[in-house]
């Protein structure tokens, strides 16, 4: 097996095919073997798995998820790196690799196809310029047991915020509510190549099998959340009167009253349960 993890060996290798690093890619290879094995074994991928790899870039991740999972679908939009995989990669029958966007894939459909009695995983090392599109199209897709992936250390902890808290935000409620984020661990920029400028950080969120927190409404939940972290430092009932325009901030009071809440609540002290409070509150208003 090829050691992708080894600059020795793998400069000369890209050298060879012409590859150049994009940097609008957002591509940082990783050149720490401890890494992807960690990220493999971490996320509890075994003979039962099957894994959507996003971005397999050189193959280091692919490689260990390889070596445990029953199946690994690796979807790579570059092109480029197809005579590269075929050489780190390529000895895997337990491989397939779908060179297209994924956000231009039917998830669900192709976890249904590729992975038919398996434990459906998702795994990846996200470029960091589309962590939160990949990340909401993977909850989105309501298939998956958990979603292991390697982002910026502050979306890591974005994700993983409790309400209150600076991190805290509406992408941090969107995840919350659809899985249990767990801070696995960091990851120094000088494991990649070439370097980037911030520290990353692995985190697994776990698929809630159950969403029982009782919004009427998902999409008026959103919007609710969506609202109220809008005007962060402002009280939640101008964020709901400038997000519904059509409650006024007469409606958005009332609403916040009826939820049985004080008037000068901020919406980013507030839980998942507490947004369905509202939500449910604006959705009896409309009906």
């Amino acid at each position: 097996m090829v050691n992708v993890c080894d600059i020795q060996v793998m400069k000369p290798l890209l050298a060879e095919h012409g590859f150049h690093f994009s940097k609008a890619k957002g591509q940082n290879f990783l050149i720490a073997p401890w890494v992807p094995q960690s990220i493999a074994q971490e996320a509890g991928v075994d003979e039962t798995a099957g894994v959507l790899e996003i971005g397999p870039g050189i193959g280091p991740l692919t490689q260990q998820l390889c070596l445990r999972a029953k199946k690994v679908c690796a979807v790579e939009l570059d092109t480029r790196l197809k005579p590269i995989l075929d050489i780190t990669v390529g000895e895997f029958d337990n491989l397939e690799i779908i060179w297209d966007d994924v956000l231009k894939q039917d998830v669900p459909a192709l976890v249904r196809e590729k992975f038919a009695g398996l434990r459906p995983m998702a795994c990846a090392n996200l470029p960091y310029y589309i962590t939160s599109p990949i990340l909401s199209a993977l909850l989105e897709a309501d298939c998956f047991d958990s979603v292991t992936v390697m982002v910026q250390k502050e979306v890591a902890q974005r994700i993983a915020a409790a309400p209150g808290s600076a991190d805290y935000s509406a992408f941090t409620v969107f995840c919350q509510y659809y899985a249990e984020p767990e801070l696995l661990f960091d990851v120094p920029a000088h494991c990649f190549m070439p370097q980037p400028k911030v520290t990353s950080a692995v985190i697994q969120l776990r698929v809630r099998k159950e969403r029982n927190w009782g919004a009427l409404d998902e999409a008026v939940f959103f919007r609710t959340v969506k609202a109220s972290f809008a005007m962060r430092r402002k009280k939640l009932s101008n964020g709901l009167a400038s997000g519904f325009p059509e409650l006024g901030k007469t409606g958005a009071a009332e609403v916040i009253e009826a939820a049985g809440f004080d008037a000068n609540i901020r919406g980013e002290t507030l839980g998942i349960p507490e947004f369905v409070r509202i939500a449910n509150e604006i959705v009896k208003r409309r009906s």
